[in-house]
């Protein structure tokens, strides 16, 4: 029964990369000073009875380094547009042009970029929780396997692979914090 014990490996690797993604994600919407449609990906606007995403109610666009300008569809949804993005806490005021909504990005202070550090430290956090929780997944199947009769090598073995996996996506999460932090303190 004990050789019969096969960890799928491919599913915590798969719910590893999960976390990985929504890591790079939540990094996307991190203002660095520079316009990025991406940046408003989290901003949802009460559009017609439910939240809805800003690039399904608009054309999202990034005409200059320091714009994004949004060409709303619908004319009764751009004060609902501008509210959201208001409310949102991106920091940025909404200028209005008709249908068009320019959004000028402001250049970060020093402070500013201190904090944005902290919140991508803070994304970079829960994106280890999670590798660790399959980790946690994944050393709960190799015991239980030990309590159906696996040797202790074989437990020895898996914990290791299992363990190894983990450090090598929480080097990854680490790198792409080094490397959000450096661009956001970048001048």
């Amino acid at each position: 029964m004990s050789d019969d014990f096969m960890l799928d490996t491919d599913d915590l690797e798969r719910r590893m990369n999960g976390a990985i993604a929504s890591l790079r994600t939540e990094f996307a919407s991190l203002r660095t000073g520079r316009a990025s449609a991406s940046m408003l990906e989290p901003v949802m606007v009460d559009a017609y009875g439910s939240s809805t995403p800003i690039n399904q109610v608009g054309t999202v666009n990034v005409p200059e380094p320091r714009m994004v300008t949004i060409n709303v569809w619908d004319k009764g949804l751009v004060s609902k547009v501008e509210k959201a993005i208001r409310e949102s806490g991106l920091g940025i005021n909404p200028q209005l042009n008709g249908t068009i909504i320019m959004l000028p990005i402001p250049e970060l202070n020093e402070e500013r970029r201190t904090q944005l550090t902290k919140v991508a430290g803070q994304y970079a956090e829960s994106a280890r929780v999670s590798i660790r929780n399959v980790r946690r997944d994944g050393m709960d199947q190799i015991k239980k396997a030990k309590a159906d009769g696996m040797s202790e090598d074989d437990q020895k073995v898996w914990e290791g692979e299992v363990q190894d996996m983990t450090n090598k996506f929480i080097a990854q999460i680490d790198e792409q914090l080094e490397s959000k932090q450096a661009e956001i303190m970048q001048v």
